[in-house]
């Protein structure tokens, strides 16, 4: 399932963007947040062998999922995900075709053979890998905390946020973190995450719960109004939030997941990840 698509005011945002940093994971209730990489993909076997290099890889991405993906003001189909294959592929010394698809039919093209990976911020499910293999997670979608900016500091945890409405979007994850993990913190349970957003920005509640990278768009958005900021660390739970951000591969080719899991350990390695983080995220999302 690919993660809280189509953000209306990322594009707003994205004009607005600052510097992230990454670190090291997190539990669930940290205060000291250190950023990503909670979950490791699978250890490669004994039985891997070095992979055949390629001249060219072929990637499928969509188009209309800022920052990771979409078309500039030229046309030109830009984003962290277009600019990682592009980094993986100077990497393995290899030319990059990258072309955009519709959402819905990226994997059918990818078991087509059409493309040799797909690289469209896909999160790795059960349900994902009955179709497809997966690299090594590159990303994670964390829930954070915002609170107004004039709220007193206090700690993002159950008893720190003991009788503070919480606003959040209903039926998301992100409710049914609050509600398994915060039940003594009153709930304002909103239709979706741009009502709960504006409830804390009008008062109306003293924090909310939402997904991290959304909201950190909406924080810097004219939409907030500069009214709040990231309150505590990120929550990374795989249960409630996913089990990251992976490349997509065939079954039918493992040669090509041990070579972009190689190319993005240079990529980590080189400091040219972070730098493509910088470059697309606002804020400290973890």
């Amino acid at each position: 399932m690919k993660m809280h698509r189509r953000v209306q005011n990322a594009l707003l945002a994205f004009t607005a963007f600052v510097t992230l940093a990454l670190g090291s994971a997190v539990s669930a209730f940290s205060e000291n947040a250190g950023p990503i990489r909670v979950a490791a993909a699978a250890t490669e076997t004994a039985t891997d062998t070095a992979p055949t290099r390629r001249v060219v890889i072929r990637f499928l991405t969509d188009s209309d999922f800022p920052p990771f993906n979409f078309y500039d003001e030229d046309g030109v189909l830009v984003g962290f995900n277009v600019d990682l294959a592009r980094a993986i592929c100077l990497e393995l010394g290899t030319s990059c075709d990258i072309k955009a698809r519709p959402w819905e039919v990226l994997f059918a093209g990818l078991k087509k053979g059409e493309a040799d990976a797909v690289i469209a911020a896909h999160k790795v499910t059960g349900a994902a890998l009955k179709d497809v293999d997966f690299t090594d997670r590159y990303f994670h979608t964390p829930g954070r905390f915002a609170g107004r900016k004039e709220q007193p500091q206090v700690e993002m945890t159950p008893s720190g946020l003991d009788g503070k409405r919480i606003a959040v979007a209903r039926g998301t994850a992100h409710e049914a973190f609050l509600k398994a993990f915060f039940r003594d913190s009153p709930l304002a349970i909103y239709e979706n995450a741009d009502l709960a957003r504006e409830a804390l920005a009008a008062g109306k509640a003293d924090f909310i719960f939402d997904d991290g990278i959304s909201l950190a768009f909406w924080l810097n958005g004219t939409l907030s109004r500069q009214c709040c900021e990231m309150r505590g660390g990120p929550f990374l739970e795989p249960k409630f939030f996913g089990d990251g951000i992976a490349i997509a591969v065939p079954k039918t080719d493992p040669g090509i997941r041990l070579l972009l899991n190689k190319a993005l350990e240079r990529v980590r390695a080189s400091g040219r990840f972070e730098e493509l983080v910088q470059r697309y995220f606002p804020v400290r999302i973890y």
